[in-house]
């Protein structure tokens, strides 16, 4: 994968990230964190806050740039991110659901690895 690729993804993935964090939770006080990681490239969307006595910490959605394909390592979305990233011209073929068995991932429409 070139250099001029793999910003582009780059650059989809923190666009997509952050249009869903700046939607607020109605409900509590939940702050959305995203983790940009480009030397690693891992990607996280975190939500922490209170839920009146209830703590809150976790992620909701887990990116990785593997070998030039975009790795859905965790995706708490309601539609899917991977809809999000084809609707940005990310080919389904570059799009890893990694949070679905090895086994069953030739099903899903999207690459296997």
């Amino acid at each position: 994968m070139d250099s001029s690729q793999l910003d582009y993804y780059r650059q989809v993935i923190e666009t997509v990230l952050s249009e869903y964090a700046a939607i607020p939770y109605s409900y509590a006080p939940i702050e959305a964190e995203l983790v940009f990681d480009r030397t690693r490239d891992r990607y996280l969307w975190m939500d922490v806050g209170w839920n009146g006595d209830r703590r809150v910490h976790g992620c909701l959605v887990h990116i990785d740039l593997i070998d030039g394909k975009i790795w859905i390592q965790r995706d708490g979305t309601e539609e899917g991110i991977a809809a999000d990233l084809e609707r940005a011209g990310i080919p389904k073929a570059h799009i890893v659901l990694g949070f679905r068995p090895p086994e069953l991932r030739q099903y899903t429409g999207y690459a296997v690895a």
